[in-house]
């Protein structure tokens, strides 16, 4: 299996990949845009995206979602444990500035603040680490990944210094080929995009449909369609298999209400959502 990710070696998107995909191989990827775009032009090779984080939010790669329209495969809460990573023989003491990932500073604001070091915001956490090891300077550290301190030979400082100790990011497993999980008993989540006819009260018309059905909406996220500021695009989730009754007939009850409807995939749930 090939999966690509964004980043250098070392990211918390590779860490994930290796983990739920042990022996894969993975593909460092400039940008998330690459990353789509390479599991688009070929059905050899998986994307690995993070989606969202507990803490902080969105990622705001919805717009790629839209524009290439992958098939979601499975979904993946993966924990992220932040590290404190600097040259060898560094202490803490001598740390003065941090680099890392604006959400990776974030995540570990009180740590930052509490030894009084200075941020420096980098485009990734991986690519930090590295700017770390090739400056060879004690009064410089990164926040990152173990897999980080282990390919760039770093010393790991102080592990676990993210605020939340429950912080998990939501990543999907994309691809360009249409597959559908078989319903059995297993908690499955239904993805799909939808664009409302432009009339009064739409989107409160096309959800009556769920209600009304029994159907447990788990996300809804608007977002603009390209160059418009008054036609949007919806990004929804649901408890269930596609195959489902109750599923089937409200998503056919939305269809009526939209100008476009694309089902994105059907994939078990991950476990902690059974929790």
């Amino acid at each position: 299996m090939k999966i690509a990710y964004q980043g250098v070696s070392g990211s918390y998107s590779e860490s994930c990949a290796k983990k739920n995909y042990p022996g894969c191989e993975t593909i460092p990827c400039k940008t998330f845009d690459e990353c789509f775009e390479i599991a688009k032009n070929d059905n050899k090779i998986l994307a690995i995206i993070p989606e969202s984080n507990k803490t902080t939010g969105n990622i705001g790669i919805e717009y790629l979602i839209f524009k290439f329209r992958l098939n979601i495969y499975a979904e993946h809460f993966y924990k992220i444990s932040h590290n404190l990573l600097g040259i060898k023989g560094s202490k803490i003491s001598d740390i003065k500035n941090v680099y890392s990932h604006a959400q990776a500073i974030s995540q570990s604001s009180i740590f930052l603040k509490k030894n009084n070091l200075v941020e420096q915001v980098r485009a990734d956490t991986a690519g930090s680490a590295k700017y770390v090891s090739e400056t060879k300077d004690k009064s410089k550290a990164a926040i990152a990944s173990l897999l980080s301190a282990e390919i760039y030979d770093l010393e790991i400082l102080k592990k676990d210094i993210q605020d939340n100790q429950e912080n998990y990011t939501r990543f999907l497993l994309l691809g360009k080929d249409i597959m559908q999980a078989e319903n059995d008993k297993r908690l499955f989540v239904t993805s799909f995009l939808f664009k409302l006819k432009s009339k009064p009260a739409a989107l409160y018309s096309a959800l009556q449909g769920m209600a009304i059905n029994g159907v447990n909406m788990i996300k809804l996220q608007s977002f603009p369609e390209k160059n418009s500021f008054s036609s949007y695009f919806f990004l929804c989730e649901v408890e269930g298999h596609i195959d489902d009754q109750k599923i089937k007939n409200s998503l056919e009850d939305l269809n009526y209400h939209c100008e476009d409807m694309s089902v994105l995939g059907v994939f078990e749930a991950d476990k902690l959502r059974k929790k």
